[in-house]
Order: C-alpha cells, then sequence, then structure tokens
C-alpha cells in the first residue's frame, strides 16, 4: 500500500513510517520540518523564501507587523499545491493535525479538497493541539493541563496563541469538515485521548509508534555523579510547565552539587538535541501532562529517567504503579526537587526505573506492533 503522511511535530510520523516500511509498505512523509527541529521529510514545504532569504524575510516581517498577512504561510500553501500532482497514486492519507500544512484554514480546506479527489481513505490523527481539546481544556474539568498558566494569569495571552487558535471560527471548520470527510479519528496519549471522549467524539487510541530497533538502550550504572537534563523549547516553555523545572534544579543544585552535572539546552535541532541528552541519567520533560509525549517516550527507550505526565489515568491504562517507568512531575518545585533528590541519594532506584521504562516501551510503544494498529484501524 502507498501511504502518505501530512505533517511531522514530533517524529511520530517518522517513527510509523519506520514501521510501515518494514511491513513493505511504500510511504512519503510531507512536512516542513517543524521549525528548528528539522525533522526529515520525503517532500518539503517549508517555507524556504521567507525564512532563509534575510531580504525578504524582512520585508515580510514588515507586511506582517502592518496588515496582518503571513506570507510564511501563503508561501507553505503554494508550494503544497505544486506537490498535489505528484500525490494523487496514494491509497490512505493521514493528517497530523487539521493545521497539517500550517497555513491559512481556507487554504488548507482548498488544498484538503484538491488531494482528497484521488485519495479516498483518510485518517485524522489528534496528537497535539486540535479544536475539540482546547475546548475541553477551557472547561477546566482536568486538575491541570497545559492552559493552566493562562487561566492563572492572562495577560500571557501570546504565549498559547497556538493552542488558542483552534478555538477560532476558521479553524473550527477546518477541523469540523476533516471530521466528515475522514473515515478515521486517532488519538496518540491519554492527554488526547480523554478530552476527545469527554467531547463526545469516537477515537481509535493507538500509543506513540518508537522505534526501538534503532535506539539502543544504554545501561545506567551506579556512578557517583548524576547528569541532569533539561532541554527548553521557548516555544512550549510556559504551556509545558518549565518554571518548574527550573526552580527544582536550583533547590537541587543547592543540596546536591557535588553529586550532580545539569545540562540546559535551548532550541536545538531533533539531532543535536538527541546527543545532547544521551549522557544524561534523569531527563526533565513537561509538568502539564497526564501521560507521555514524544520527547519522553524516546528517552525512555534509552533508560533514562523521565520526570513527564504520568498520572492516575496512564497508570490504569498500562496497570502500572506509581513511579514506575517514569516519574509524574507535578506543577511543584518543591515536589519536583523531593523526587530527584530521592533519585540522587538512591541510585539503585534509579538503576530499576531505567530498566522499567525500557521495557515498558518495548511492550507497549514498539513500533511494528503500532504500525499494524494503523493498519488495522485504517481497514
Amino acid at each position: 500500500m502507498k501511504i502518505l503522511l501530512l505533517g511531522e511535530y514530533s517524529r511520530l510520523h517518522n517513527s510509523l513510517k519506520e514501521g510501515f516500511v518494514t511491513l513493505g509498505h511504500e510511504v512519503s512523509i510531507v512536512g516542513c520540518g517543524d521549525k528548528f527541529k528539522q525533522f526529515p521529510v520525503d517532500y518539503s514545504i517549508y517555507a524556504q523564501i521567507c525564512n532563509d532569504n534575510k531580504i525578504a524575510n524582512l520585508l515580510y516581517r514588515g507586511i506582517r507587523k502592518v496588515i496582518g498577512l503571513d506570507f510564511e504561510k501563503i508561501e507553505k500553501a503554494i508550494r503544497f499545491y505544486l506537490l498535489i500532482p505528484k500525490l494523487n497514486d496514494y491509497h490512505h492519507v493521514q493528517l497530523i493535525n487539521s493545521d497539517a500544512l500550517e497555513t491559512y484554514p481556507i487554504l488548507s480546506r482548498f488544498l484538503y479538497k484538491k488531494l482528497f479527489k484521488n485519495i479516498q481513505n483518510r485518517s485524522l490523527l489528534i496528537c497535539g493541539d486540535e479544536t475539540p481539546i482546547v475546548d475541553y481544556l477551557i472547561k477546566k474539568e482536568f486538575k491541570y493541563s497545559v492552559l493552566t498558566p493562562y487561566f492563572e494569569d492572562n495577560s500571557i495571552e501570546k504565549e498559547f496563541q497556538f493552542p488558542l487558535k483552534y478555538r477560532k471560527n476558521s479553524y473550527r471548520k477546518t477541523f469540523d469538515w476533516l471530521k466528515e470527510n475522514c473515515q478515521n479519528l486517532i488519538t496518540s496519549d491519554l492527554d488526547y485521548e480523554i478530552p476527545m471522549r469527554k467531547m463526545g467524539f469516537q477515537t481509535t487510541f493507538i500509543p506513540n509508534p518508537i522505534n526501538t530497533d534503532t535506539i539502543a538502550f544504554q545501561k545506567t550504572e551506579n556512578t557517583g555523579e548524576i547528569v541532569i537534563f533539561l532541554g527548553i523549547n521557548r516555544l512550549s516553555y510556559t504551556k509545558k510547565g518549565i518554571i518548574y523545572f527550573e526552580k527544582a534544579l536550583e533547590i537541587i543544585q543547592e543540596k546536591h552539587a557535588d553529586k550532580i552535572e545539569i545540562i540546559v539546552t535551548e532550541n536545538l535541532p531533533y539531532k543535536e538535541y538527541i546527543s545532547k541528552y544521551n549522557k544524561a541519567h534523569i531527563l526533565l520533560d513537561q509538568v502539564f501532562a497526564y501521560d507521555q509525549g514524544y520527547n519522553a517516550l524516546e528517552a525512555m527507550a534509552k533508560g533514562k529517567v523521565v520526570f513527564t505526565g504520568a498520572e492516575t489515568e496512564f497508570l490504569n491504562q498500562y496497570q502500572l504503579q506509581e513511579d514506575e517507568v517514569c516519574i509524574n512531575a507535578l506543577p511543584d518545585e518543591n515536589e519536583i526537587a523531593a523526587k530527584l533528590s530521592y533519585l540522587i541519594e538512591h541510585p539503585e532506584k534509579m538503576i530499576k526505573i531505567s530498566k522499567n521504562a525500557r521495557n515498558f516501551i518495548e511492550k507497549e510503544h514498539n513500533y511494528i506492533v503500532i504500525a499494524k494498529k494503523y493498519l488495522a484501524c485504517w481497514e
């Protein structure tokens, strides 16, 4: 089968592609690489003129500031439009979300309609910000969420423009159109599955695929110095609760300065990000989550002890004990610091979690098993 995957924000589609290819399918990814992360794609719609030409970049920024017209979005739409003739003979297309093309919603709908004329089998993946997800989070039924900082301080609304845009009529119209024109709605973790179900949608829950054949387990040794890694993405700094990790590290630095090494990076391309955290024993991922995102899962596959979302709903889903495969990071720097301190003082516990993490990924997130689940859902 020829499979077309639209959009890439986390490496999910790349790992899924690897699973499909192993099973004998032909797969292409269309996307822009997600800005500085530079994820690989087969057909790029990266806005090269707007971003890489300094003169054009200054001109377009000025126009956007004056009249609000975003030429980067327009360039992506044009590049995809020119690609469509090459994309007509695929058997199935899956969108990473309703804004997979990262252009204006009216242009997205126009382009999706042209693409869908020749591809009858379609799926919409829910693995990030999306209209029903944001609608549910606004109801404040979760004890905390990625919108919690916004609820506590509306003055930072600009930092939440990406999730909040999905409540605009234009984005809602696009989601509603896709809901009617895709046969499947698929969720990738409980942070999306729970809201979709609560909002009355019928979804298929398929965990994130992780290529455990290419990610080697790095055995954690009982060494003297514990390396703690925090990789910051400024675009999601507030919504992921990174401030709590930074405060916790200050506490730990003061208490265990002679026992730890702290590595902090910011806005690194994916390959460089991975190389930086390879030497770490502990990785600080995100706070405002109930399940693990993609970065956390890849780090767990390597045997890192990851501070991330691991709430009761996650434990019940996979029949786990608290802090068995990863550490549930709560929005409380003292709580995070206490858990870090315990691991530093009890490295044998860290070694055990490391092994459990790898076993969990192999059992629940193997990329070939997950690819088979996608194929079964599509059929």
